[in-house]
């Protein structure tokens, strides 16, 4: 069982997003996983067995509370129930990271189930910044911001993507989330390079990496389009990817995300095996 300080923060090494039919499989034997995700929004109600079941593995694993409704980009303001919802969960599992998407989901008072990308503008940057720190002040806690799967560009951006998320960390004092298969994802949709991408990316802001798979389909023009979807194996290019980005960075903690048609475990933890053995290929 792992020590008291040693749940206060993510090791470098793989992680798995969380789900109950897993639960007694981690009990078990959770190798080589060695701390758990969970979507914030899935742990917000008052009791019953999902939370029961939170606070038992919060007592053995490190925990990385990942938000995907706090419309951080959205045009409105933050939901001030929400963010107390979120402050009190943080309160009680004491998360080792804390993480949310560069994105929007709000129109007026209509949610949408969705995560949608944002132009890169200086009007952007500000409430993006402004927003960001309301949720660090709120819930008293460093915030870690991850990049989106883009799939179309436009015509209002400014500025670079990288450039967007480096100034708004250093505005916040935030970290980033660097997700590899959305880097591969954008890239492959812009028709732009990821490791030119992964080489310029601000790894020392660098609080978490995301690995996970993506569905293959073409545009109106026959060009590849790829759907981030988070229900397959993570591909052989995103792993290289993946491998590119560790050798620059060193070890970082890296998640397994898979969240639709979601496998049996010895599939996951065979993923996370993989991510286990390049980060001893770094760590040696």
């Amino acid at each position: 069982m792992l020590d008291q300080s040693a749940k206060r923060q993510l090791p470098p090494r793989p992680g798995i997003g969380y789900k109950p039919q897993h639960f007694s499989n981690i009990l078990q034997d959770a190798e080589p996983v060695k701390w758990l995700e969970i979507h914030a929004e899935n742990y917000m109600g008052d009791g019953g067995r999902p939370l029961a079941q939170l606070r038992y593995l919060a007592e053995r694993f490190p925990i990385s509370v990942h938000g995907v409704g706090l419309s951080i980009g959205g045009e409105g303001p933050l939901n001030r129930d929400h963010l107390a919802r979120l402050k009190h969960l943080c309160d009680w599992v004491d998360p080792a990271s804390f993480s949310e998407h560069l994105a929007w989901s709000t129109h007026g008072a209509e949610f949408l189930n969705d995560l949608l990308p944002l132009p890169y503008t200086d009007a952007t940057l500000e409430r993006v910044a402004d927003h960001i720190a309301e949720v660090q002040d709120h819930v008293g806690r460093r915030m870690l911001l991850e990049n989106p799967s883009v799939y179309v560009n436009f015509t209002e951006t400014n500025m670079g993507e990288i450039e967007f998320l480096t100034e708004v960390a250093r505005r916040t004092g935030c970290g980033l989330l660097l997700d590899v298969n959305n880097v591969f994802v954008s890239c492959t949709n812009r028709q732009t390079d990821p490791y030119d991408y992964i080489d310029r990316f601000p790894h020392q802001l660098v609080g978490e990496i995301h690995l996970g798979g993506h569905d293959e389909d073409t545009d109106d023009m026959g060009a590849p389009l790829l759907i981030d979807a988070h229900g397959s194996e993570v591909v052989d290019p995103v792993w290289q990817l993946y491998a590119h980005t560790i050798a620059i960075s060193g070890p970082k903690p890296t998640l397994i995300e898979w969240d639709n048609d979601v496998p049996d475990w010895p599939v996951l933890a065979d993923e996370a095996s993989r991510a286990a053995r390049i980060l001893d290929k770094v760590i040696a």
